[in-house]
């Protein structure tokens, strides 16, 4: 096992930089997740940690030993890619020997990682199978065991979910977590499901046009979110945001919005009156007042009942607003209902900066 460490890495493209000084700081055994939308940089990042991509400033480390010119197959790293790429032809035990074949192990040695890969992932039964025979959720273990039987110091997975339907994709991040915990080698793994991310991360990094807008625990991002981007990326669903300024007309702050609502706001909100800002409350931190009059009025658009929980997509402060609820509700389209944003759960942004105040 190993650490890795990401120094001031930059990559372009011809005259286009597409990575702008990134700095992380993997530790030995750590489970990091890059997360972002398409073209955010996070492929590119993990295919220079590879070596795939070659890095055109900053260093790579990977333990004490900078990798920069190493090639891919001297670094001690082990890939899981999106689409699995199985050798057709091959069984299973053939795809997950093969790299060991490569390296001229004995048949003893190969046969005896083999088998623990395969105990490991559930796949004793199917050694004998060709990649055809086998489900979505069983080509992807036996990716991950071709990975596993060469005991790397880091694993680097490439969105190797997106391929699997939603069910299979929440069996398989539980059963990478499950595995993670059971070899401890350290990981980065790439996804632009937020929901992955929060799921099987020790830390997430959040990338967004090829820098990193903020690294931390699952939930210090869900907490502290550092600005909008990742307020409104981290979370499903995401956060609401409505525009205003701050009042201080009643001594306490409070947000007006465009259309005169006025908003509850933390009471150690640090902004002057007047100040353009950014309002911004989860879906789960809006509560329902049921006796009318009181709270912020809203409008009705849509009611999404998933049997858990309600949805409530509403008009409010001349914004569109998502509401969750955990009791069952039948509102009307065209209704009104009256909702209270939990004042000491709201975020409240820089409108120019983006920044949390």
């Amino acid at each position: 096992m190993a650490s890795v460490g990401i120094n001031d890495v930059r990559k372009s493209f011809g005259s286009v930089e597409v990575i702008h000084g990134v700095n992380i700081s993997i530790a030995d055994g750590e489970f990091v997740v890059l997360v972002g939308p398409s073209g955010c940089g996070k492929s590119t990042l993990l295919r220079m940690i590879a070596g795939l991509e070659q890095i055109s400033g900053g260093e790579i480390l990977i333990g004490d030993r900078v990798v920069n010119l190493v090639p891919p197959k001297e670094r001690d790293i082990a890939m899981v890619f999106q689409n699995y790429a199985l050798y057709p032809h091959m069984t299973v035990y053939d795809n997950m020997a093969f790299s060991l074949k490569l390296a001229n192990a004995p048949k003893e040695e190969i046969a005896k990682r083999v088998k623990e890969a395969a105990d490991i992932l559930g796949l004793g039964a199917l050694v004998e199978r060709y990649p055809r025979q086998l489900s979505g959720g069983q080509r992807q273990r036996v990716a991950m065991g071709r990975a596993i039987v060469r005991k790397p110091q880091v694993f680097l997975f490439d969105e190797p979910l997106s391929n699997l339907d939603a069910k299979l994709r929440v069996q398989m991040r539980t059963e990478i977590k499950a595995l993670h915990q059971r070899l401890k080698t350290t990981a980065v793994y790439v996804t632009h499901d937020q929901i992955e991310a929060m799921t099987m991360a020790d830390r997430i990094v959040v990338m967004h046009d090829g820098i990193v807008e903020q690294i931390g625990s699952p939930l210090e991002l869900y907490d502290n979110p550092a600005n909008m981007f990742v307020a409104g990326f981290i979370g499903s669903p995401a956060m609401n945001f409505i525009e205003g300024r701050v009042s201080r007309a009643n001594g306490a702050p409070s947000i007006v919005a465009k259309d005169g609502i006025e908003l509850p706001a933390p009471a150690s909100l640090q902004a002057s009156d007047g100040h353009k800002v950014v309002y911004g409350v989860r879906p789960e931190h809006i509560s329902l007042h049921n006796g009318g009059g009181v709270g912020v009025p809203a409008e009705v658009s849509v009611i999404e009942p998933t049997g858990a929980y309600t949805l409530a997509f509403v008009k409010m402060a001349d914004a569109e607003v998502c509401a969750m609820f955990d009791e069952r509700h039948a509102f009307r389209p065209g209704e009104t209902i009256h909702l209270f944003p939990r004042t000491d759960l709201v975020h409240v942004f820089d409108a120019d900066t983006g920044r949390r105040l």
